[in-house]
């Protein structure tokens, strides 16, 4: 499941990065590593779309801040709801903006960005129940988005995490009906012992120290960290569940356990599409503009959209 190296492209990037000297963002306060993630967001403007708003949406915490997406034309159209990476602890809504403008475009759908609340000034569950808040909201209000009911989740890493963690909670809750779950290498175990954490431990952009570090800003405790609605591999039950589709990168110490919830929810009898992307690292979907422009991000986008649309169609 991993190439013998990275893409030329992605090891180019890696290069770079190595020469800034800045990671692992473990070495910093939250706030100082918040700044420092930003200074690598690209500055392009992304592919432009219907409409941009930002507003805001009640939640068990206040005020839930949503940057919605239209594509263009008159819908109704299905919602999809997006939840950032950042392992709980960075990331938001300007993070992730090129990225759900590709979505919107490609899905032909209403994306609205989700920016929970970050750890550790709020830990589990606050996330969750903020990204299970905005799904409930958006099923209970869909003339709002202007949409026509259909209504997907998706995300990434620790956003995939969510979107499979809302999947969960709407079929234990009786809650809305989910037509997808979109889970771009999302983070679905407690343990560490996976080869693929062993194998990219160092050196392609996401480190394991870096992945301790989220884990202790999210967590209070392991008990925490062992509830289903934290990693979704702890569930016993995972039938029942929307269509997945699990993204995957071959460099990326989350690799495995994406891979191992996949086989759970085939096994579970859920149908799943997934993508193993072999020469790529953990968060390459979103590098879709200058300077790191990959087609295998561009690729990811057009699988995971094909396949939204399809359960949205049928």
């Amino acid at each position: 499941m991993r190439a013998d190296e990275p893409h030329q492209d992605v090891q180019a990037l890696l290069d770079q990065l190595a020469a800034l000297d800045v990671f692992p963002l473990s070495q910093y306060p939250v706030d100082v590593a918040r700044e420092v993630s930003t200074k690598f967001r690209s500055d392009s403007d992304g592919p432009a779309v219907g409409d941009v708003t930002d507003r805001s949406i009640p939640g068990p915490g206040g005020d839930i801040p949503v940057r919605v997406y239209r594509p263009d034309g008159d819908g109704p159209f299905p919602t999809l709801i997006y939840f950032h990476g950042g392992g709980w602890v960075i990331g938001g809504l300007d993070s992730h903006d090129v990225l759900c403008r590709h979505l919107t475009n490609a899905v032909e759908a209403v994306v609205a960005s989700v920016d929970y609340r970050l750890a550790p000034e709020h830990p589990f569950p606050a996330a969750v129940e903020d990204a299970y808040a905005a799904t409930e909201w958006a099923a209970a209000n869909p003339e709002e988005f202007g949409s026509d009911g259909r209504l997907a989740v998706a995300g990434d890493s620790a956003g995939g995490t969510l979107s499979a963690v809302v999947s969960l909670l709407a079929r234990d809750r009786d809650g809305p009906a989910l037509a997808h779950q979109g889970l771009i290498y999302p983070a679905t175990s407690a343990d560490d012992d996976w080869p693929s954490r062993e194998e990219n431990a160092e050196g392609y952009f996401l480190s394991e120290t870096d992945m301790d570090w989220f884990g202790e800003q999210y967590f209070e405790s392991d008990i925490a960290a062992a509830n289903p609605y934290a990693f979704p591999l702890n569930a016993c039950d995972l039938s029942g569940l929307p269509p997945a589709t699990v993204l995957t990168a071959g460099f990326d110490p989350l690799r495995d356990e994406g891979t191992a919830y996949a086989e759970r929810l085939a096994a579970a009898g859920v149908p799943v599409e997934q993508y193993n992307y072999d020469d790529m690292i953990h968060g390459f979907v979103g590098m879709l503009a200058p300077p790191a422009d990959l087609d295998s991000a561009h690729e990811a986008v057009a699988d995971l959209a094909a396949d939204l649309r399809s359960s949205f169609e049928g």
